[in-house]
């Protein structure tokens, strides 16, 4: 079982952390994250989940507000959109690595009562890119986990697709075995 899938399966069996994000993963527009690709073969909606996890098991391991935290972190990337499609055609004020933030507390904040740390970790969480400072550790924090598993959801897909391209390798031998053995 790849990272990605370990970490979404113990987030699902986490019944202290599903407590707590419940309410966002059974709303209408929250499950809309399903619908869009983040990282390659990912949705937006498992990025924010498993961005949440992380974020939640080092909050707790720290002592810190992990409570906001997952909640925030569910939310990060609540803009809705294809990312991929050209900023004029989104109609957007901005590229979307500036402006996604925004649009997330947005619809965040049109859907969930949100505190003051919740709100400024989706907002700030593409620090250093965007410029603002963070106000709290676990608006830091969250930038940290956030690229973090953009990488580890980059690299899974990069080893399925290696992996695939060995397994055909290895078919299209053995075709050509089978071939060659009969025509001699």
């Amino acid at each position: 079982m790849n990272e990605r899938l370990k970490t979404v399966t113990k987030a699902l069996q986490d019944t202290e952390f599903i407590d707590i994000i419940n309410e966002l993963i059974n709303n209408d527009k929250v499950k809309e994250m399903e619908n869009y690709r983040q990282h390659y073969d990912i949705s937006t909606f498992e990025h924010c989940l498993n961005v949440s996890y992380i974020s939640y098991k080092i909050c707790k391991l720290l002592k810190w507000d992990y409570k906001s935290m997952a909640r925030a972190a569910m939310l990060h990337d609540l803009f809705l959109y294809d990312w991929r499609e050209s900023k004029k055609k989104l109609n957007l004020e901005g590229y979307h690595a500036f402006v996604h933030p925004k649009i997330a507390l947005k619809n965040a904040e049109e859907t969930f009562e949100l505190n003051k740390k919740e709100k400024d970790i989706i907002l700030k969480h593409m620090w250093p890119v965007t410029f603002s400072l963070p106000k709290y550790k676990e608006s830091y924090l969250i930038t940290f986990v956030d690229k973090y598993s953009a990488i580890q959801e980059s690299i899974g897909y990069y080893k399925k697709q290696m992996e695939a391209k060995r397994l055909y390798r290895y078919a299209y031998i053995f075709l050509c075995l089978i071939f060659l053995g009969k025509i001699i």
